[in-house]
């Protein structure tokens, strides 16, 4: 009897150990899928600021073009540039000026494309139409980047908040991640006047 009870132990030592290397290497895959899937939203990132690199080069072909337009677009392209988040450090707090500082170029590259309109002659420049045809289709990218990024976080988080798996999440130390949050202003609606007086 007593050897039946010991095996018994065994057995549920081992079956504990299986279950806890199999959560383990679970978290693992999670963690690091969300960690592929901040790369990919960096990369489109990127991208993007390279397009703009190139088209604000194109754009100052235009001698007469608004210098200041220009330069606040290159100013936020640095600033979004330079601020460089890792994977580990995906809080709502750095999400929230990694964001601000990628609405920043958004809102100076809108200001830059609504000023091209008075300028024909580089409304007609074909780098200038495939460059913003590129940033068009990198502003899609990102979106489905930042998307994909959510799922892959809600997925970990789930993992990371279920019980039993939350048991082994705390043993190991996998903590929830931040999800990549529109800004405040997306909230608004855009002001469209048609007034023209």
């Amino acid at each position: 009897m007593k050897k039946l009870g010991t095996l018994v132990i065994v057995g549920l030592v081992i079956l504990f150990g299986l279950y806890g290397c199999n959560s383990y290497n679970g978290l693992v895959q999670k963690d690091n899928k969300v960690d592929e899937l901040w790369s990919n939203v960096q990369t489109q990132y990127q991208r993007r600021a390279d397009l703009i690199n190139n088209l604000v080069k194109t754009v100052q072909g235009a001698a007469d073009f608004e210098k200041s337009t220009l330069t606040q677009v290159i100013d936020a392209r640095a600033k979004a540039t330079s601020m460089q988040l890792s994977a580990s450090d995906l809080t709502e707090e750095n999400l929230a000026k990694f964001q601000a500082a990628q609405d920043q170029l958004s809102g100076a590259l809108s200001r830059l494309l609504v000023s091209v309109e008075r300028y024909p002659d580089l409304k007609a420049n074909q780098n200038f139409l495939e460059l913003q045809a590129q940033i068009e289709g990198t502003e899609n990218r990102i979106s489905v980047a930042r998307n994909d990024f959510n799922a892959g976080v809600s997925d970990y988080n789930l993992s990371v908040r279920t019980f039993p798996m939350n048991l082994m999440a705390g043993i190991f130390g996998f903590e929830r991640r931040a999800f990549f949050k529109a800004a405040e202003s997306a909230q608004d609606a855009p002001d469209v006047n048609f007034d023209f007086k």
